[in-house]
């Protein structure tokens, strides 16, 4: 692989950097539209006027992604909320608000009403276009869910405020993809289709066409997202990659999501856009590098410094900025930093969040040395089981059947259930076969009571509806994926917490509320038997 400092887009955006910083360069006069000169010198060094003048558009990460990535997906709603103000006059393409994920901390973690606070994000940033994420048909579980379930979701998304909506399956298997989709589109909000991004040999160009095709063909999606949850793109791999995708998809907007997990996902943005990429994912700093996207502020920086015009306030984002600093510090959460190319990534290809999990499962077990041999089978496990692409579920079943094999010393002698309904293709078609004799050893050491073949799953809605009769749709909904109390635990620790239709925050977050919103200066808050004082200088002041 090329080193990319040899690039010719990175040669062409160091010496544009190089200009940026000269006293007397002309760039700095309309630092958002290159002179003449600029692109004079350009061209006859061999470069080219990158952008024309053409729009890039931004999806902002931070309220999902970007949290997902670096917290463990620990932002509050009452976090989000502090922010909402900025985020409805920042001027996105779109904000990415929730997936699964989100739904699954707020219930089990949080201990918060996530349709509550996509009611409340929407309320509070009416002119925000917020986007919701589908995981094929499974959304925040393992197994699938019923089609019944996976519809109302889908209404339930739309009636709560989303006109975006998309999916995504770790096998980019359409069909379990479409019909969430098409409902979607029935209701009448825009759709996009996520591309799973992978290395392997049959994660190839023609695939990736391939499935393109059968997402317009199925769907009729409003735009397409090549997902690289796991960082693996790199400049030469776009080069190809995102012409071939957009011959297939036309004026539909192609959008690049990557995460900079490598280091790559910078140059691989920029890359992109020059070969017709129309929207990137990027996260506002500090709550992006390392694990997360790119930073929103470079990325849209070095694309104007290119030529290209990216409708952003930049104000609104810097304040978002501080706020997000503001929290970190307050609750002690990690910044992101930026990372060093890490080739050992492209063989496990593993999620950032997972590899902390390993580290506390070895520790447990005494066998925190044998962490590098862990890596190394998750690699074997990937191939063996005809690369599955690494986001959830997938990373989750690969990773478990590699600590069994490590920690038991028998490889597939302690198979999880996921793994043999992956195997017998409960969760959709395999993209390679898998060899015969594992195959084998696989079901038979798995769990007897699978059937060999999987059955239509029944309705699951009635059912629900007859045990929780005085129950609201949102909240059914809930209860087909988290089971047991967690629900009603949730439940419980909302109504705690509301008086009037919100919640209302314990003393310290209204506090911390206030601090981040406080200019510099001091404010005073006063009742009947409590008096408090803050004070906020320029070396507090973010």
């Amino acid at each position: 692989m090329r080193r990319p400092e040899n690039s010719r887009l990175f040669v062409q955006i160091r010496r544009l950097i190089s200009r940026l910083t000269t006293p007397d360069t002309r760039i700095l006069e309309r630092p958002h539209v290159p002179t003449s000169e600029t692109i004079a010198s350009l061209m006859s060094k061999g470069g080219r006027p990158a952008g024309s003048r053409r729009e890039i558009k931004i999806v902002d990460t931070t309220l999902r992604d970007a949290h997902q990535s670096l917290w463990a997906t620990r932002m509050r709603t009452d976090h989000i909320l502090s922010m909402t103000e900025d985020f409805d006059a920042a001027d996105f393409h779109q904000v990415d608000l929730m997936a699964p994920i989100q739904f699954d901390v707020a219930v089990r973690y949080l201990k918060e009403d996530p349709w509550e606070r996509v009611r409340l994000a929407h309320r509070h940033a009416p002119n925000a276009k917020f986007r919701a994420l589908i995981r094929s048909k499974n959304i925040a579980s393992f197994d699938f869910l019923a089609d019944d379930v996976i519809e109302a979701w889908v209404d339930r998304l739309y009636a709560n405020g989303f006109r975006v909506i998309g999916s995504f399956d770790g096998l980019n298997d359409i069909d379990n993809i479409a019909p969430g989709l098409i409902q979607a589109k029935k209701l009448g909000a825009s759709t996009f289709g996520a591309l799973a991004f992978c290395e392997s040999p049959v994660h190839t160009d023609a695939l990736y066409i391939e499935k393109a095709r059968e997402y317009l063909e199925k769907t009729d999606v409003d735009a397409i997202m090549l997902k690289d949850a796991g960082g693996l793109l790199t400049p030469e791999r776009i080069r190809t990659l995102v012409p071939a995708i957009k011959d297939v998809i036309g004026d539909r907007p192609l959008e690049i999501h990557s995460h900079c997990l490598t280091g790559l996902a910078p140059l691989v943005y920029l890359e992109a856009v020059e070969l017709g990429a129309d929207v990137l994912h990027t996260s506002i700093a500090p709550l992006a590098n390392g694990n997360g996207q790119p930073a929103t502020q470079a990325i849209v920086r070095d694309l104007r410094a290119l030529g290209y015009v990216v409708h952003v306030d930049d104000a609104r984002i810097d304040a978002i900025g501080k706020r997000l600093t503001e929290i970190a510090e307050t609750e002690e959460k990690p910044l992101g930093r930026p990372v060093a190319y890490d080739g050992l990534h492209y063989m496990h290809q593993l999620p950032g969040g997972m590899l902390s999990n390993f580290h506390s499962q070895l520790a447990t077990a005494g066998l925190s040395h044998r962490f590098d041999e862990l890596l190394h089978e998750v690699g074997r496990v990937r191939e063996e089981l005809a690369y599955p692409i690494m986001i959830t579920p997938f990373a989750q079943f690969v990773g478990t059947q590699a600590v069994m094999n490590v920690i038991s010393g028998e490889r597939y002698g302690i198979v999880p259930n996921e793994i043999k309904k992956y195997v017998l293709g409960y969760y959709g078609k395999l993209l390679a076969p898998i060899a015969p004799d594992l195959r084998a050893r696989i079901i038979a050491n798995g769990a007897s009571d699978i059937p060999l073949e999987p059955s239509l799953i029944e309705p699951m809605l009635p059912s629900l509806r007859k045990q929780y009769p005085d129950e609201d749709i949102d909240h059914l909904l809930l209860r087909a994926m988290f089971p047991g109390s967690q629900v009603d635990e949730m439940k419980k620790t909302v109504a705690s917490h509301v008086s009037g239709g919100e919640r209302q925050y314990p003393l310290l977050e209204l506090v911390q509320s206030l601090y981040g919103k406080m200019s510099v200066g001091t404010t005073a808050v006063r009742s009947a038997e409590l008096s408090i004082s803050l004070k906020k200088g320029l070396g507090n002041a973010g």
